[in-house]
């Protein structure tokens, strides 16, 4: 996969302030304020910063964390994971493969097939319904 590299100059000039902090600083957005927690409307995750198809709607479910929550990436390809030590905690990253956006984490307390519970958070995401031409 081609790799989007941008100069934090140019990311500050394609995101909002808050898209910046979350997708380019790592952080994340107070739970149960991103508007995609709740979307239950069939279709694609995107991310917000670079477009790549991240998450399909079929594999999102209702985790009660306060995120969008899904069980998997729409390809094995779509999402890295790193690990992260920040805040004194050990957790798993997940990231944009394209653009390294910082998305959420993914944590093994997931529902079937799968066992993972893709944390990620709305801001990161661009939904577009299946049905849109």
């Amino acid at each position: 996969m081609e790799k989007l590299n941008l100069s934090p100059a140019e990311w500050q000039d394609r995101l909002t302030p808050e898209q910046y902090h979350v997708l380019r600083e790592a952080g994340t957005e107070r739970a149960f304020s991103g508007h995609y927690n709740a979307n239950k409307a069939d279709g694609i995750y995107h991310c917000a910063a670079c477009d790549l198809p991240l998450f399909d709607s079929a594999d999102k479910y209702d985790s009660g964390s306060g995120w969008p929550s899904f069980t998997q990436p729409i390809a094995a390809d779509a999402v890295e994971d790193h690990r992260d030590a920040s805040h004194g905690m050990i957790r798993v990253e997940s990231r944009c493969a394209r653009c390294d956006s910082h998305l959420g984490h993914v944590f093994p307390d997931g529902p079937p097939p799968t066992g993972l519970r893709y944390c990620m958070n709305s801001v990161s995401l661009d939904f577009r319904p299946r049905d849109a031409a």
